[in-house]
């Protein structure tokens, strides 16, 4: 994960709650990818290393373990550039420039100056994250996907032109509830439209009360579509089944009014949170705490690097 900012509620059920689950089945390695972050980043480096300590504070307290896990920073590692600059020897340029999301993310961060070689080639570095780990499943949403299919093929190629180091990584797709921003685009720092895990009770309450519900009710008395309605999904998460049903039952023949709606997701938000932030105000309290167990899972991820790196100079014969 790229730390490029505060996460929020779209991070939590996007991709941390996902991750969650997966410490019970698989060996997991989370990593802060600031080396990422410095292609779109570059001309403000420090506010990269500004946000690592508040996002591994973030993934402790929804219940990463990092007991369980393995958390490390990516520019700790140089095994990483290393891999990466020998990945990028073997690399056809027309797999980069193929890249759906290469033209796409051109387009959404049109206001910064990212046709730098780095950024044309980041799908590289992701490539080493992941191989250097002998990685047999990544976790990734359905727009990703791309890039883990390049990793495949990258993977492949180097076992073809050297020897079998490498396996190649299934994706593992993992569904996501589409909970969208406070006025109804993508929830996102820059939009000013999250809900940040950081948030106090007050600020989360405040913000929820000035969310967009359903745009085409005007008046209380005008009945509503909980199914176009932004609110609604929160209510799939963070509301009971039976209020749920309430809910999408009186809203549509006006028997509730948004108020009332949002005054309940309110409550069911605070009451979900309220144990992720007593964790997370005692780790920020507790910076130390937090260093300590960043550093013993780079130390951890290093062994694995090291051993990799061994096996791939071995395979190209240096």
């Amino acid at each position: 994960m790229r730390p490029t900012g505060k996460l929020h509620l779209g991070n939590l059920h996007g991709a941390l709650m996902n991750w969650k689950d997966l410490q019970k089945d698989y060996q997991c390695f989370f990593f802060i990818a600031d080396w990422h972050a410095l292609t779109t980043e570059y001309k403000e480096p420090k506010t990269i290393h500004e946000n690592i300590l508040d996002m591994v504070i973030d993934w402790i307290s929804v219940g990463l373990d990092p007991e369980v896990s393995t958390f490390f920073l990516q520019s700790a590692l140089y095994e990483h550039a290393e891999l990466h600059l020998i990945l990028s020897m073997i690399t056809p340029l027309s797999w980069l420039e193929r890249n759906p999301t290469f033209k796409e993310q051109q387009q959404e961060l049109e206001t910064k100056e990212i046709n730098t070689y780095g950024f044309l080639g980041y799908p590289v570095l992701q490539a080493a994250d992941i191989m250097m780990y002998k990685a047999h499943a990544v976790p990734v949403g359905i727009d990703q996907a791309p890039h883990v299919e390049l990793t495949r093929e990258i993977a492949r190629r180097f076992n073809f032109l050297y020897e079998e180091v490498f396996p190649v990584p299934e994706l593992l797709l993992t569904e996501t509830p589409k909970l969208l921003g406070l006025d109804g685009r993508k929830m996102s720092k820059s939009y000013n439209n999250a809900v940040f895990l950081s948030d106090s009770p007050e600020e989360i309450r405040q913000k929820l009360s000035q969310m967009v519900t359903d745009t085409q009710r005007a008046r209380r008395r005008d009945p509503g579509n909980p199914d176009v309605c932004v609110l609604f999904p929160f209510h799939k998460i963070y509301t009971s089944p039976e209020r749920i049903e309430e809910i999408d039952r009186e809203c549509r023949r006006a028997g509730i009014g948004c108020v009332e709606c949002k005054k309940w997701l309110i409550e069911g938000v605070l009451k979900a949170m309220a144990p992720i932030q007593e964790k997370r105000n005692y780790l920020a309290q507790h910076p130390q705490e937090v260093r300590d167990i960043l550093q013993a899972g780079t130390e951890r991820a290093r062994s694995f690097a090291r051993q990799t790196m061994v096996e791939v100079k071995q395979a190209i014969g240096f």
